[in-house]
């Protein structure tokens, strides 16, 4: 879930998987695995030459969420930097790395590119597009100082969809959508919050998510990023032009609506509904300009991006519980309460939702149970 980030510029990163947080906000980097070690420096000096490094400046730029991690080294040119993605191929396929970003590349979107790649040991160079993000730059007390930012991600975002192609990513069909929300019964409510899942708490899932998934596959395919927010956007120097984007691995062919919902309902900053509206409407008019299917009418539109927001808030909370309790990274679910918001407020707005609403309200307290006896497990 998370762009390869300098630890100075925004939120405290999670720790890589195997080494102690401490030997990762030091300037040397740390290795688990000593052979792992020498088979990069070894790669690192052979590419060298060709590529102007200076391997003596390599510090760590960000650890991910997943197994990958990001290192910073100079090159002989002044200011000028590379970043290495470290990705251990037994645990991390770096190939939809590798060929996504060579279709953002082709559809005028900025993204990384790929330099060198040693593809059997997990070792690849990218450019740099800089070591701050959008998130880094919001201004969060004032909405409408950010229009600009969020502009130049709509630009990028329509970029990114006009180039799309049936057949070239894997498609966000009703298995995988079925399979995300999967993550908010598994891990949220039974291993987070201890419930049963199970007699007429399961039926109501099963009914709420069925009728999600019908209601998300109504929305016309396109390339969607699935991650697309201001995290995972960068801010290139002093560009008021354009945006980098990372973090993109996970790319599908899917709903026209899941990309502009990441965006404006995010995992890690809220707005209040006006600013999301407005944004949206200028996405909405910016999609119909370029001839891209979304719906004709905004209301209609609208309310497809809230039933596809709705899917994916409750996929995330899912997956930032199984982050906190099976992988040990406890600050992504401290997000929790804002995804949670998210998905009452939109099952509140329609009538379908409303037994989703009255479950997610018993579950977190917030008002008095009526109708479930939910079993703790």
């Amino acid at each position: 879930m998370t762009a390869p980030l300098p630890p100075a510029a925004g939120p405290e990163r999670p720790s890589q998987p195997g080494v102690p947080p401490a030997t990762l906000s030091s300037a040397s980097v740390a290795w688990a695995d000593p052979d792992r070690a020498e088979a990069f420096a070894r790669w690192i000096a052979a590419i060298a030459p060709a590529q102007g490094l200076r391997p003596d400046t390599v510090r760590l730029a960000s650890a991910d969420a997943s197994f990958r991690r990001y290192l910073r080294v100079d090159t002989a040119t002044p200011g000028l930097s590379r970043i290495v993605m470290d990705a251990p191929p037994d645990k991390e396929d770096s190939r939809p790395f590798v060929k996504v970003a060579a279709l953002m590349r082709e559809a005028g979107v900025t993204a990384p590119e790929v330099l060198a790649w040693d593809e059997p040991q997990g070792f690849m160079l990218l450019d740099d597009l800089g070591r701050q993000t959008m998130l880094d730059r919001i201004d969060r007390d004032h909405a409408e100082a950010n229009r600009p930012r969020y502009e130049q991600a709509i630009d990028a975002l329509i970029r990114w969809q006009l180039a799309s192609k049936a057949g070239v990513l894997p498609p966000y069909d009703a298995a995988l959508l079925q399979r995300e929300l999967q993550l908010f019964p598994d891990w949220y409510l039974a291993k987070h919050r201890g419930v049963a899942v199970e007699g007429k708490l399961k039926e109501t899932l099963d009914k709420t998510f069925a009728l999600i998934v019908q209601e998300n596959l109504r929305a016309a395919p396109v390339y969607v990023h699935r991650d697309f927010m201001p995290r995972n956007l960068m801010v290139r120097g002093d560009s008021e032009t354009s945006l980098g984007v990372l973090d993109f691995q996970d790319a599908v062919y899917g709903p026209i609506t899941y990309d502009i919902a990441s965006l404006m309902r995010d995992a890690f900053l809220s707005w209040d509904e006006d600013f999301v509206i407005d944004i949206t409407v200028r996405y909405w008019q910016a999609a119909r300009k370029a001839g891209l299917p979304v719906d004709e009418d905004f209301g209609d539109f609208y309310r497809a991006v809230e039933w596809m927001g709705l899917q994916r808030h409750l996929k995330v909370a899912g997956i930032f519980a199984r982050l906190t309790l099976r992988d040990g990274k406890p600050k992504y679910l401290a997000d929790t309460p804002r995804f949670i918001a998210y998905i009452r407020a939109t099952a509140g707005r329609y009538r379908e939702l409303t037994p989703l609403l009255r479950l997610i309200d018993q579950v977190e307290g917030t008002q008095a149970a009526t109708g479930y006896a939910f079993g703790r497990m």
